[in-house]
């Protein structure tokens, strides 16, 4: 396939129009339309509606965009080359704009506005339409499933800005206010009550649907059940996200999230939240991105802390460098260390997301959330003394590493009980600047008399561990919690907006909201921790 140029004009935000196109109202709004009874359907009326389900499947795509037609360019810009990076998840060999970009902090105007773009027209609009069929009335367990689709979507994008419209996204006004974080994160709690309650009624009932949902379901081919799990334990991941900024909030969500009598969390692999791939046209972007452009590898974080703790999971992540320096050795690229001095050939050898053994391929689902991170989050819980966390800390902890262990096929009984091994400084053979010591020494063993500070460090280290290869969740949790340690960027080039210790906290908004949509986003810098728009600017959450 014929690479797209991602600096080309075309790439940046189309004229979203005023009020974005949407036409769609808060999903919280007459709730009760969403749990009418769904039996006595006319015949006639199916074959519309089945087609309309096209919509919750696009939008579905479009949480880790891989819906235009097998083409990952808006991944790359939405995710891949943002948070995938910022994460210490992955880096890359390939000079962009003469190594001064995102991964050495040159906030780049033409990529920021992506993750926008893909929410706003590929979720919100495509659900607009759902909502506008006879879906949400006729079928309220499917309208339940996409409001958790497009909850789980908009907490990505509004985790990655701050503040974005949402109560009044799709009015017909020509300047459309934001909401601030705050009440946005209410917002999605209001959403998901609601989705939760359609959903336990419908189990309840016994009753199933008179169409194939499956055919449209790419997650649990239309098993509620497991929707139901999947929302509370999203419901537990944004209740965790904000313990700093909403402690008293933190805690409500999050116990509710886990009260047995709500439908219960994720707790096995089987029920792990990935989206497949739909068919011929489509990959999984990552995948595509490494193995046909070799345009991403993997970061040195995350190199030093597998290669350190000797992780079981090492050569599952991660391929072998076949660059001659480092041959058959696992190294990966400092961020913001490639600058115009480099070309793309002197470290796009170095190690990748491993397909080379078919760890990874074009066709592996899209994975947004698994057990293992759900046991860390009950984890956290735990410490934090939350009701119906249902184990110890300690347990907790133990079951998310065996958990993720077992996702991985690498049972290892004796890695959890590692008290000696911590992660690798990194040394670059190429170019000695770029070396730099272990980030840390904490171990894998769980220590009880280990400080509060400690205790987390090893949650949301092994957690972060866990989730790979999911960076937008794991630059989130890093900017929460301040864990894992990461190597700091090499070369700044942020014109110091952004602090080299505390790394980036989020992206600009982007241009096409200035353009088309300038006084609400003007207004919206206001709603930020300090009025400035920039990636140095924490967000609502962000208390570290």
């Amino acid at each position: 396939m014929k690479r797209i140029n991602i600096f080309s004009g075309k790439h940046r935000l189309p004229a979203i129009a005023a009020g974005l196109l949407l036409a769609m109202s808060a999903c919280t709004k007459n709730f009760e339309l969403y749990n009418t009874d769904n039996t006595g359907i006319p015949n006639g009326m199916l074959e519309a509606d089945f087609n309309n389900l096209s919509y919750l499947k696009t939008a579905t795509m479009a949480i880790y965009n891989f819906s235009g037609g097998g083409d990952p360019n808006s991944f790359q810009l939405q995710q891949n080359l943002n948070a995938d990076c910022f994460s210490g998840y992955m880096a890359s060999a390939t000079p962009f704009n003469g190594g001064r970009n995102n991964l050495s902090y040159f906030m780049m105007t033409g990529w920021n506005g992506e993750t926008f773009k893909a929410g706003y027209l590929s979720v919100m609009g495509q659900l607009a339409k759902l909502r506008q069929s006879n879906i949400p009335k006729d079928f309220p367990a499917v309208w339940a499933v996409a409001q958790i689709v497009q909850v789980t979507a908009m907490s990505r994008v509004t985790d990655v800005y701050g503040p974005i419209p949402y109560s009044k996204a799709g009015t017909s006004k020509t300047s459309i206010d934001y909401d601030s974080q705050q009440e946005v994160y209410a917002r999605f709690f209001k959403e998901l009550d609601t989705a939760n309650t359609t959903l336990r009624d419908f189990i309840a009932s016994g009753k199933t649907l008179p169409f194939k949902f499956g055919d449209f379901d790419l997650v649990y081919n239309s098993d509620f059940t497991k929707w139901l799990q999947f929302s509370n334990s999203l419901r537990l991941r944004l209740a965790m996200h904000v313990i700093k900024a909403d402690p008293t909030l933190a805690k409500t969500e999050a116990e509710k999230a886990l009260d047995p009598a709500k439908g219960g969390v994720i707790t096995s692999n089987d029920g792990n939240m990935t989206v497949r791939i739909p068919g011929a046209g489509y990959t999984n972007p990552l995948v595509f991105i490494a193995q046909n452009w070799n345009d991403i590898q993997i970061n040195a974080s995350l190199q030093c802390y597998l290669t350190g703790y000797k992780d079981p999971r090492l050569g599952k992540y991660m391929s072998k460098a076949t660059d001659p320096a480092v041959a058959g050795k696992y190294v990966g690229i400092r961020l913001g260390s490639i600058t115009s001095s480099n070309s793309k050939s002197d470290y796009v050898e170095y190690s990748g997301i491993n397909y080379k053994d078919n760890v990874f391929t074009l066709n592996t689902p899209v994975q947004l959330m698994t057990a293992a991170e759900v046991y860390f989050l009950r984890a956290e819980a735990a410490l934090n003394n939350f009701a119906n966390a249902g184990g110890t800390v300690q347990s907790l902890y133990e079951q998310g590493i065996n958990t993720s262990l077992e996702q991985w096929h690498v049972a290892d009984a004796n890695y959890v009980n590692n008290s000696v091994n911590t992660p690798d400084k990194y040394v670059d053979p190429k170019n000695a600047q770029n070396n730099i010591d272990t980030p840390t020494h904490i171990t894998v063993k769980w220590v009880e008399s280990a400080t509060p500070a400690q205790k987390q460090e090893r949650i949301s280290t092994q957690k972060w561990l866990a989730m790979f290869p999911e960076g937008q969740e794991a630059w989130t949790e890093f900017r929460r919690t301040g864990y894992p340690k990461l190597f700091p960027v090499v070369n700044n080039n942020s014109g110091n907006t952004i602090n080299s210790a505390l790394q980036v906290r989020r992206l600009p908004f982007p241009q096409n909201e200035y353009n088309t949509n300038n006084a609400a986003v003007t207004k919206a810098i206001g709603l930020l921790s300090k009025p400035e728009d920039n990636g140095g600017t924490p967000l609502w959450w962000d208390k570290r």
